[in-house]
């Protein structure tokens, strides 16, 4: 008996949309494996593809949980590595941290490290790195009247002028003007 799939989930699972997750699961009845709307394996021929509303459904017609996207919600251990990256780059950012140091404060190559980060998180250590720090450089941009170059540092930048550009790439403002519109904005006299 075949299964009419509505064109709302099928557009979902080609356009892999993250808010139809735990609307309901699709399975393949090619691979024997079901997977989350948002999973970024090949897209199935639709002829071959069976929905699901709970994960215990799908299971109960012997389909097995994908391993990329983890529908069953089981956290790989590369996961959970890769969070506790991300806390520990939460905590440190004020450290001066390259790929080296990170690989070796986690005992892995800088490399290997590398790649599982960005296959987790679809950014390097890095950028990841780059973004905390800008954001807490907004932060103090807003909420205090410390230098650009103190800022900087207290995020983690020794140069100053490295952090401005860095500033300028992820926000397209430097850090002196992006307060100057900030203050304006809430009407604070500068």
């Amino acid at each position: 008996m075949k299964q009419e799939i509505l064109e709302e989930y099928w557009r979902a699972i080609l356009e892999n949309d993250s808010s139809y997750d735990g609307v309901f699961y699709y399975a393949v009845k090619t691979t024997g494996i079901f997977c989350r709307p948002s999973c970024h394996s090949r897209p199935p021929n639709k002829d071959n593809v069976r929905i699901f509303h709970e994960v215990n459904v799908a299971q109960s017609f012997q389909y097995r949980p994908c391993k990329r996207c983890r529908p069953d919600g089981i956290e790989l251990p590369e996961e959970k590595w890769v969070n506790s990256i991300v806390g520990w780059l939460n905590l440190n950012y004020r450290k001066d941290i390259t790929l080296t140091t990170l690989g070796e404060s986690f005992h892995v190559s800088p490399y290997h490290l590398q790649r599982t980060f960005k296959r987790a998180r679809g950014i390097s250590p890095v950028e990841y790195l780059r973004k905390i720090r800008v954001e807490k450089a907004i932060y103090y941009l807003e909420n205090t009247n410390e230098t650009v170059s103190s800022i900087g540092s207290a995020v983690g930048y020794a140069n100053t002028s490295y952090f401005v550009t860095l500033f300028k790439k992820e926000k397209l403002l430097s850090p002196t003007a992006y307060r100057k519109i900030y203050k304006q904005d809430k009407g604070v006299s500068l």
